[in-house]
C-alpha cells in the first residue's frame, strides 16, 4: 500500500481572531503576533530538517503569509489552491462571535445547530464545504502519491480534514482544537485516512487561538 502523508498547517493569528470575528472568505492579512508565529513554525519545520515534497496553501492572505515564511527557509514555492480556503459565512461573515448572535440571530442560531445544508444566505453550507475540502485533499492526494506534503489552510477547513480522516460526522459538535500556526499530520494508506498527531503548539511562545468554527 501507498502511504501518502499530510502536514496541516493553520494561519497564523489575524487581528480578527483576537477579536473573535468570523472570517471565511474575508481576506485578512496576519498581524505582527500571526508573522512571528508563522517564522516560529517555519524555524521549527527546518530545525527537525523535515523532508516534504511539496508545499500547497489556501489563496488567502493569511494562510499564503504563513506558507511565505516556510517557502522563506525552505526555499519552495507554493502551490496556492483556492480550494483550500475557509467556508464562505455568508452574512455571518464580518461579525464578531458577540454581535452574531444580535444582528443575525435567526442565522446565528443556524449556525451554531450545524445545519448541514444552510448556506447561511449567500455562503456555503457545512455538506457543500466538506465535499470541497474532501474533493480538494482527494486531488492532492492522487497527484502526489507517496509523497509527504506540507499544507496551509484555515481552522475550519483543518476541522474538516480531521472530520474526514476520524470519521467524525459532520454534524456532531468539534471535538478538536486548531490553534493558529500548529500542526498536524494525516495520512492515506491506499485505502482509509488516519489521523496521526494533532495540533502540535510546542514551537510557538506562549499560547495559540482556537478557530471559531462551531
Amino acid at each position: 500500500m501507498t502511504n501518502t502523508q499530510f502536514c496541516l498547517v493553520r494561519h497564523g493569528e489575524t487581528d480578527w481572531n483576537i477579536a473573535r470575528r468570523l472570517q471565511g472568505h474575508t481576506d485578512i492579512d496576519l498581524n505582527a503576533r500571526g508573522i512571528k508565529q508563522a517564522k516560529q513554525l517555519a524555524n521549527s519545520l527546518k530545525a527537525i530538517e523535515l523532508q516534504f515534497d511539496v508545499l500547497y496553501t489556501s489563496d488567502l492572505l493569511r494562510a499564503a503569509k504563513t506558507a511565505q515564511a516556510i517557502e522563506d527557509q525552505f526555499g519552495v514555492k507554493a502551490l496556492i489552491d483556492p480550494n483550500l480556503r475557509e467556508r464562505h459565512l455568508g452574512a455571518l461573515q464580518g461579525l464578531s462571535i458577540a454581535e452574531a448572535p444580535q444582528a443575525e440571530s435567526e442565522l446565528w442560531d443556524i449556525h451554531t445547530s450545524r445545519d448541514l445544508s444552510h448556506d447561511l444566505r449567500g455562503g456555503e453550507s457545512i455538506r457543500d464545504f466538506a465535499e470541497r475540502i474532501h474533493q480538494a485533499l482527494e486531488q492532492i492526494r492522487k497527484r502526489h502519491l507517496g509523497k509527504t506534503i506540507l499544507l496551509v489552510s484555515h481552522g475550519g477547513a483543518l476541522d474538516m480534514m480531521y472530520r474526514l480522516a476520524s470519521g467524525q460526522t459532520l454534524d456532531s459538535e468539534k471535538v478538536v482544537s486548531v490553534p493558529n500556526a500548529s500542526l498536524s499530520w494525516i495520512s492515506h494508506n491506499g485505502v482509509t485516512w488516519n489521523v496521526d498527531r494533532w495540533a502540535d503548539t510546542s514551537h510557538l511562545e506562549g499560547l495559540a487561538l482556537d478557530n471559531l468554527d462551531l
